[in-house]
């Protein structure tokens, strides 16, 4: 009696090939677009990464820039300074924009008091370790009413004190000053039209056009090494500092009894 063949082997699963190669695919375009986006385009690459990373694992995480923008509209939802606070994202990173109405006096560059606990919260947000890697560039603008005065001959130095008292505010919060710039533009970029086609002014308009916008973006690679690098210093000095103080209370004499 003729013996039965044996039973065909099954072929074994290699459908994880198909997970793996794409994986490995995923991998390599990242590596390509480190390489691309390292000195140019910082924004783009943390976008591009997200991506990566939710095609990998299913879940899309926040680029430093959407967590810190989120921090930012909270600080506003919980100031209540939504009617004069905006936050808003652009090409440049995260724009955030003040109405100078509501946080200088009419023709000055000082601060009112109610400004102050807003610029506070900005400025511990924006000092936090894992955001201590993005530039703050502050701009001072203007309506196109002049201004003549001793302090402020034009609204080219208005613009630009404002800006700067801005900068001053976070440097004195212990803000590092190589992140900050300021930068007056005076009327020259006004948002919407000052006047209407018979050159009255539009009031509105005008209060709009008052403003300072800080443009926050993310430092390039070789700024980041060095923002690193002082962020580090700073950690060390705390702790020396910190176990200095403690080895002074050890060996302090205790008080004596009266």
């Amino acid at each position: 009696m003729p013996k039965r063949p044996p039973p065909a082997e099954e072929p074994p699963d290699e459908s994880w090939m198909a997970t793996f190669a794409d994986a490995i695919t995923l991998l390599m375009a990242f590596f390509v677009m480190l390489l691309t986006f390292a000195e140019y385009d910082i924004p783009a690459f943390d976008e591009a990464a997200a991506a990566i990373a939710e095609r990998v694992t299913g879940e899309a995480p926040a680029s430093p820039a959407q967590e810190l923008t989120m921090s930012m509209q909270d600080i506003v939802f919980e100031m209540q300074a939504d009617q004069v606070v905006s936050v808003n994202k652009n090409s440049r990173g995260i724009i955030i924009e003040l109405a100078s109405g509501a946080f200088f006096k009419p023709g000055s560059a000082q601060l009112r008091k109610v400004a102050v606990p807003v610029l506070k919260k900005m400025s511990d947000t924006l000092s936090a370790k894992k955001f201590a890697c993005f530039n703050i560039e502050v701009e001072g603008h203007s309506d196109d009413t002049p201004i003549r005065t001793k302090q402020f001959p034009s609204n080219w130095e208005l613009s630009a004190a404002r800006a700067s008292r801005v900068v001053r505010f976070f440097i004195e919060d212990k803000m590092a000053p190589f992140r900050l710039q300021a930068i007056g533009f005076a009327e020259t970029k006004p948002k919407v039209p000052n006047r209407d086609a018979e050159g009255k002014p539009i009031k509105q308009n005008q209060m709009t056009n008052r403003r300072i916008e800080l443009h926050v973006e993310r430092m390039s690679l070789e700024e980041q090494k060095r923002c690193n690098e002082e962020t580090d210093f700073k950690d060390i000095l705390k702790k020396v500092n910190k176990e200095g103080a403690a080895a002074e209370g050890q060996d302090a004499p205790l008080p004596q009894q009266q």
